[in-house]
């Protein structure tokens, strides 16, 4: 490309019948002016489509990093997304598997306090029914040995009478005392 510089130090060759020198000259002079002006305007134009390259390729790299971003923060929402699914899923299924062996835990001692009820209530109605045979056995023999007692204090009053009356007069205080003791330990066996 030619530089205003280069119009300007041109030289042309001088011939008979050529053109007349100083309109040239001043024609050139315009050229070179005007050539001057769109050459200078070309430059800066040129560095402003170098500066503009240049911010388009930064607005590119810009998008390109965004979109990396994008991508790469989509894909950990996915990943985040999917890990708190599982998560929820596997403490879920912790939760029930847990629940699962509460239940039956308590259903176990549930068997266990019954079964436990049902040995002590036997118990209970085994012991009420021995008690109460020996009561009944004892109510018997005591009702027994009351008539018993009674026929004979009937038959014995008198003599009974008799000997207490000679033992208290041969034994002493404290042996009679001693005699009543075993007798009425002797009643109590009975």
């Amino acid at each position: 490309m030619l530089t205003p510089l280069d119009i300007q130090n041109k030289e042309f060759k001088k011939t008979l019948r050529g053109y007349d020198a100083k309109a040239v000259d001043l024609f050139l002079d315009e050229v070179i002016e005007d050539y001057e002006k769109v050459y200078k305007e070309n430059i800066e134009l040129k560095d402003k489509v170098n500066l503009f390259s240049d911010q388009i390729r930064h607005y590119n790299t810009l998008e390109e990093t965004l979109k990396n971003t994008l991508i790469v923060a989509q894909t950990t929402a996915e990943e985040v997304i999917s890990a708190a699914r599982a998560k929820s899923q596997n403490i879920t299924d912790e939760a029930e598997i847990n629940g699962d062996k509460i239940i039956e835990l308590a259903k176990e001692k549930v068997r266990d306090v019954k079964a436990e009820y049902e040995y002590l209530r036997k118990e209970m109605f085994s012991f009420k029914t021995r008690y109460q045979s020996f009561i009944e056995a004892q109510l018997i023999t005591l009702n027994n040995f009351h008539r018993e007692i009674e026929e004979k204090s009937i038959v014995n009053k008198s003599t009974k009478e008799d000997i207490d009356k000679n033992i208290d007069e041969e034994v002493s205080e404290e042996e009679l005392q001693y005699l009543h003791e075993n007798k009425k330990l002797d009643n109590l066996g009975a």
